[in-house]
């Protein structure tokens, strides 16, 4: 079985990306960041057509997640957003899906560490932490996955010095990561390839991604529970080769059973 996340930087500019990428991959589970798309817009016709079942909370220009499963695959108990937090940014998505609890998650990018929207990040951040501790008390079987927006340490930056304290590897949202962790997740591509050098995003400007330079920080990170299931967890960059391509390439866990 294999849970897959995607920042695809509109799907409605990327269906054609995602219905290819779905035809080539064995995924079970996809969850998608910044669908950049009202509710009423999700194109769940042609994502049935393609042999899945879907789960959505859109919102336009900026956020917007979904769950995506092959066919019979079912989502079960659906809950959008963070409940008890007011937010009116679409960033979490969470169904269980054959007995797993799948939260899908964009997480705030914060901008700027002097920017307004970093506090919010941080605060954002916490509300997080608190919804998923909850939700791991309840379901043994837990994988946390999405656009994190955080490179968690020094090897998962093509320019450790130039990044140093900037918004995305600084050390409070550093630490906001390493929160998650310490709730009893595990980062799954580091489980598997601890000294990689492996990136998931790459700036569209000066030819990043053809000279690798870019961020991890698309995560996939599981429970003990699903750890032990777990097989292999890689970054896909076939489609960040394509044409008109996300910035961000997917994200690929593998389990047994």
């Amino acid at each position: 079985m294999q849970f897959a996340t995607w920042n695809v930087n509109s799907l409605k500019v990327r269906l054609p990306q995602v219905l290819q990428w779905l035809a080539d991959s064995p995924v079970d589970v996809l969850a998608l960041q910044e669908l950049k798309l009202d509710q009423d817009k999700f194109p769940l016709e042609e994502i049935e057509a393609a042999g899945f079942r879907a789960a959505w909370y859109g919102q336009k220009t900026y956020n917007g997640v979904a769950l995506l499963v092959r066919a019979p695959l079912t989502l079960e108990d659906v809950v959008l957003g963070i409940p008890g937090y007011d937010d009116p940014q679409r960033r979490v998505i969470t169904a269980t899906v054959d007995g797993v609890r799948v939260i899908g998650a964009y997480c705030v990018n914060g901008e700027a560490v002097d920017s307004e929207k970093y506090p919010y990040k941080l605060e954002w951040y916490a509300k997080l932490t608190e919804f998923v501790r909850e939700q791991m008390a309840q379901h043994p079987q837990l994988v946390l996955m999405g656009d994190f927006n955080i490179a968690p340490a020094d090897a998962d930056v093509y320019d450790p010095a130039a990044w140093q304290d900037k918004v995305l590897c600084s050390v409070p949202e550093r630490a906001a990561f390493a929160a998650l962790l310490e709730l009893g997740l595990t980062d799954s591509f580091r489980h598997f390839y601890p000294d990689e050098v492996a990136y998931s995003w790459w700036d569209y400007r000066m030819m990043m991604f053809r000279r690798n330079l870019g961020l991890r920080i698309d995560h996939v990170l599981i429970s003990d529970a699903l750890k032990a299931r777990a097989t292999d967890c890689v970054i896909d960059k076939v489609p960040r080769k394509w044409e008109r391509p996300s910035d961000h390439a997917p994200v690929v866990l593998t389990v047994t059973g």
